[in-house]
């Protein structure tokens, strides 16, 4: 695939759910490990250029009455009780002061968050995105960025999916709805 080219200051890093609760679950094809150590290169190199940086996590109020409901042919397993800690992004994102947090409460993260207000508000046309799990989260957010114009860039091994037939199967729309990279390409077109 070509280079890219974007200008970091319109650019945001949106990562999904890099948080304890879901980078503990086995993930494919790669491990949760590798996406938040390419996750974090990324978000390094992009703060550096003057690039926004916003980590989205998941999570529902204490009694659950927030979570989603409807009724499915594949019925979710009942809740399990989550430690204090669930929702809490990893420490080896490197956060900063300066970073945007936004909480979902669903699987994409701009229905009834700030994000896109968090976007517009910063001149932002460039999402790069990453994170956990590549057909749940990151799918679901991309379809929302791609429906309200943003140029996208999905890099490829800095998502992951529970299963690989799911990752690769979000990739083969990902080139529909933007460019799909590397971590070293992002970078490479950060240096350059």
């Amino acid at each position: 695939m070509p280079d890219i080219s974007f200008d970091p200051v319109t650019t945001a890093l949106v990562a999904i759910d890099l948080q304890h609760g879901i980078v503990n679950l086995e993930t494919v094809p790669y491990g949760s490990a590798d996406v938040v150590a390419h996750t974090a290169q990324i978000a390094k190199a992009l703060r550096a250029a003057g690039g926004t940086i916003i980590f989205v996590r998941v999570t529902n109020s204490d009694d659950g009455a927030d979570a989603l409901a409807p009724t499915t042919d594949i019925v979710p397993p009942a809740p399990a009780p989550k430690p204090s800690y669930w929702a809490e992004l990893v420490p080896k994102l490197g956060i900063k002061d300066s970073d945007i947090i936004v909480t979902k409460r669903q699987w994409g993260a701009f229905y009834g968050t700030d994000l896109e207000l968090q976007l517009r508000r910063r001149g932002i046309r460039t999402i790069i995105l990453t994170g956990i799990a590549t057909n749940i989260g990151v799918e679901s957010t991309a379809r929302d960025a791609f429906e309200r114009g943003f140029d996208q860039i999905f890099v490829e091994d800095a998502t992951a999916a529970l299963n690989a037939d799911a990752h690769k199967g979000s990739f083969a729309l990902f080139g529909r709805m933007g460019r799909v990279r590397s971590t070293e390409q992002v970078l490479d077109a950060l240096a350059g």
